[in-house]
């Protein structure tokens, strides 16, 4: 017998809200880890909950990781790896010119089998 499946909404119980926040949390920071391992490549994982308060994770120093991101000079969507719904908005700051750009995330199927915008 396997795990039920569960249906992905809002989770309106608030105890239940942060026993769920803080075991995905965990999880999403020990996949962050393992894939830093394996496949040797820089992780930065910013999470902020409900009340604003920051968790983060870096496979190296998360300065160096975030400076390298703001030096990027390809437009966010161009790589942007996204599994929310159609109908958000996504601004990213852009370093190169100081503006913003905005755009809109599709979910399709990457060739990897992944979400990708």
């Amino acid at each position: 017998m396997g795990r039920k499946k569960i249906q992905i909404q809002r989770i309106t119980d608030e105890r239940n809200k942060q026993v769920t926040f803080t075991k995905r949390k965990f999880g999403l920071m020990k996949k962050a880890y393992e894939l830093s391992v394996l496949c040797d490549c820089e992780i930065a994982l910013i999470i902020f909950n409900h009340s604003n308060k920051l968790f983060q994770y870096a496979s190296t120093d998360m300065d160096k990781v975030l400076l390298k991101y703001t030096e990027y000079n390809e437009p966010p969507g161009a790589s942007l790896y996204c599994l929310i719904t159609p109908q958000r908005e996504i601004t990213s700051r852009s370093s190169s010119s100081g503006g913003k750009w905005t755009h809109f995330c599709f979910v399709s199927k990457g060739l990897d089998g992944g979400m990708r915008s």
